[in-house]
């Protein structure tokens, strides 16, 4: 039997996390939303309806699924069937004071590593799991013990060496936290904004204030890579990074100012999906982003979080090209203009895509280099 579920959850300001669990109806155990495939509607969208009727939640759901897990589905008839669920990411945007099974379950919002705990099958507690906190910041004793195993290993120079024992100067792993955190406004602001609705020039200018404050942030880290004696990473590695993160918000204001200019006001399900794809890059990101405090430590879970960004780009190209096959269908019968602002919205949401693709490769490059 195969299902669908939506892992709904919160990001603070602080970066910390929050999941939604659900009782289920008969068992009264902590689960996720779940249910059956619906026939004609993508495994996300039909995520986000049994959130919405089983919790009373709307939001974002990733359309590429973050995992799957099996469980033992009880029948009405009393025997029990294995069923394998994939499990879509929803960034909640919204609680409903109505819906359809309001009283039927508790919900109660969980810290992650709390949430992982109180589901049954190790499948989802690992799902969960992966929704990891922002890591503590590595002491000067623990930075000393992984600077003497790699000279002791004959992995780097006596200079290195030294260079790994030397307090960081500079705020450039706040600054990339900093920056990241503008990635997932942008983002989040980004994906309401394609779903249209009266607020749309609110979320407009939400992505051009994150856009100027992720200029700020980059101004702040060119002129600390130049004044700067001691950096915790070669100089161009750190632009480099920067770099692609400010693109990618960049191109989300882009977005923002090509639907304002051409005021659009209906968008297709691939754009939707795609800017639900960036909202998904945008998290990961953030996640990665502070792992960077300790490569040694964290080059494993860097590894998975990269690979997940590259993928979720690839998930983005498909969209954009079924996309853009059914808008040019339209125009055929239709306005050609439609399919000339159409390609181009298109065309900077998978610019914004590209440029997590670029994060990622430059976060596996100083994996290569420095764990």
């Amino acid at each position: 039997m195969r299902q669908i579920a939506a892992l709904p959850y919160t990001t603070a300001a602080d970066g910390t996390m929050q999941i939604l669990l659900i009782t289920s109806r008969d068992t009264r155990r902590w689960v996720i939303p779940k249910g059956n495939r619906i026939k004609g509607l993508p495994g996300h969208r039909a995520a986000e309806l049994e959130a919405y009727e089983e919790a009373g939640i709307h939001g974002i759901a990733c359309p590429a699924a973050i995992g799957r897990y099996r469980y033992d589905k009880r029948r009405r008839r009393g025997d029990t069937r294995e069923a394998v669920v994939d499990v879509f990411p929803l960034a909640v945007t919204g609680h409903l004071t109505q819906w359809p099974e309001q009283g039927q379950r508790e919900l109660r919002w969980f810290p992650v590593a709390d949430a992982a705990k109180a589901v049954d099958e190790p499948d989802l507690q690992t799902i969960i799991a992966a929704f990891r906190e922002p890591p503590a910041h590595p002491g000067w004793f623990l930075r000393l013990l992984l600077a003497i195993r790699e000279w002791q290993h004959g992995r780097t120079g006596m200079l290195r060496w030294f260079h790994a024992l030397m307090p960081k100067q500079g705020r450039f792993f706040d600054q990339f936290e900093e920056h990241a955190a503008t990635l997932v406004a942008g983002a989040d602001a980004l994906a309401l904004l394609l779903k249209g609705g009266p607020d749309m020039a609110t979320h407009v200018r939400t992505i051009s204030d994150e856009e100027h404050r992720a200029d700020d942030i980059i101004r702040d880290v060119l002129l600390d890579v130049r004044r700067i004696f001691v950096t915790p990473f070669d100089r161009s590695a750190i632009t480099d990074l920067i770099g692609v993160m400010d693109d990618a918000i960049d191109q989300m204001n882009q977005t923002a100012k090509a639907i304002a200019l051409f005021d659009v006001r209906d968008f297709p399900s691939q754009m939707q999906d795609m800017s639900a794809l960036i909202v998904e890059c945008a998290r990961i990101t953030a996640e990665a982003i502070p792992l960077l405090r300790s490569l040694n430590l964290n080059a494993a879970r860097l590894h998975d979080l990269t690979e997940r960004l590259v993928k979720l780009e690839g998930h983005a190209d498909g969209l954009h090209e079924s996309g853009l096959k059914a808008l040019y269908e339209q125009a055929r019968s239709g306005n050609p203009m439609d399919f000339i602002v159409g390609n181009e919205i298109y065309s900077h949401l998978e610019k914004v895509t590209d440029r997590f693709e670029d994060v990622a490769n430059e976060i596996s490059g100083l994996v290569i280099d420095h764990a």
